[in-house]
């Protein structure tokens, strides 16, 4: 199998906290859109197999017209061959749920929904610079639920400055209520060069202790698995069957292309990028040049990755998969550097894979960088 990601940078004001590329050159829409086809057909043999995931990720995709989404259907099945039962999502703000909205989504193949609720406390949701308010995040899910949307994820943050864990607790049971099929939830993280870093910088807002944010992490983890979520990555739960199968592939070493400004691709060999400049990539695309940077991928950068995606997962590494990919002295390294750890209780060996204990999430990305190739 294998993914498709179509990048959709438009927004119409920047959240404080966003790291990703976007724009908001809402006038370019419509030669974005006919940019992204052409490079749909420039790209065409990139990726030889059929395709079981497509993720219109953003930006804000909820910005799009119906006869944009149509378009971008068209081209998807016109050049590349996709599963009847692949599992399609797209990206919405709660703001942009409408009947209308809805009822469109309706026509479309899209049979999954990624929200960014983020939070339901309005004055965070003001700091963030968020559209949307608190209110409006169960009347979207309800909307959604009317047009026939059966899966359907939000988006939460924890850790604001100032927060306090009854603070979250009240966000975790907001959540709850709405009875989604899955949640992503994150520490709100300071990215290099936004407004909130410059905020940080300028001691405008202060980063919560870790203390605190261990204490959160845990709160989230017991509620959420308590309610009978499964918590399949560090960051990710689900209800039983309604995992992300596309972010999946990202964790699996799944081949996909990214199609758009920004938009990144993997195809086992190498990892590629597209140039993050929207009136670039339309110029480059009209002319026929897919406008991209490409690394090939030796065996310790593509063991590195294994470890700092797939360790990220309750299925954790397959041993057998690393020897048969990268070589038996792969497999007896980690092994070899990850037993420090076993005897700690933070990593575990269970039917040939490598996985952190309940102990070890809590301290993952120390694990993972002690198992890297430097």
């Amino acid at each position: 199998m294998a993914g498709i990601y179509i990048h959709i940078p438009f927004c119409k004001s920047r959240c404080i906290y966003c790291g990703f590329y976007s724009t908001t050159l809402l006038n370019l829409r419509k030669e974005y859109i006919n940019a992204v086809c052409q490079e749909m057909e420039l790209r065409k043999d990139y990726i030889r197999e059929p395709f079981s995931t497509i993720y219109l990720g953003g930006g804000t995709p909820s910005l799009l017209d119906e006869s944009d989404f149509k378009m971008l259907f068209h081209y998807i099945n016109k050049v590349y061959n996709v599963d009847e039962d692949a599992e399609i999502t797209i990206e919405c703000n709660p703001d942009d749920v409408t009947p209308e909205f809805a009822s469109m989504l309706g026509r479309l193949p899209v049979n999954r929904v990624s929200m960014g609720a983020q939070t339901f406390s309005d004055n965070r949701l003001k700091l963030l610079h968020r559209r949307h308010n608190s209110s409006e995040v169960p009347r979207a899910v309800k909307l959604l639920r009317e047009a026939g949307i059966k899966n359907i994820s939000i988006d939460l943050m924890f850790g604001f400055p100032d927060e306090s864990l009854s603070q979250w607790q009240e966000d975790i049971s907001a959540a709850l209520a709405l009875n989604v099929e899955h949640i992503s939830a994150y520490s709100l993280m300071y990215e290099e060069d936004t407004p909130l870093w410059k905020m940080l910088e300028n001691n405008k807002v202060k980063e919560i202790d870790e203390e605190l944010s261990l204490a959160m992490f845990k709160e989230l983890v017991g509620r959420l698995t308590n309610a009978g979520y499964e918590h399949y990555e560090i960051s990710n739960f689900a209800r039983p069957g309604f995992r992300s199968r596309h972010n999946s592939s990202y964790w699996h070493q799944v081949p996909y292309i990214g199609l758009g400004a920004a938009a990144h691709s993997f195809d086992l060999k190498s990892r590629q990028w597209n140039v993050a400049d929207l009136k670039r990539y339309i110029e480059d695309i009209n002319n026929g040049i897919v406008p991209m940077e490409r690394e090939e991928l030796d065996s310790n950068t593509t063991f590195n990755d294994i470890i700092t995606t797939a360790l990220r997962t309750s299925d954790g590494i397959d041993l057998k998969m690393t020897e048969t990919k990268l070589g038996v002295q792969y497999k007896n390294t980690l092994i070899a550097c990850a037993k420090k750890h076993i005897d700690k209780g933070l990593l575990k060996i269970s039917e040939g894979r490598l996985k952190l204990t309940d102990k070890g999430i809590f301290i993952s990305d120390m694990i993972m960088s002690d198992l890297m190739i430097v």
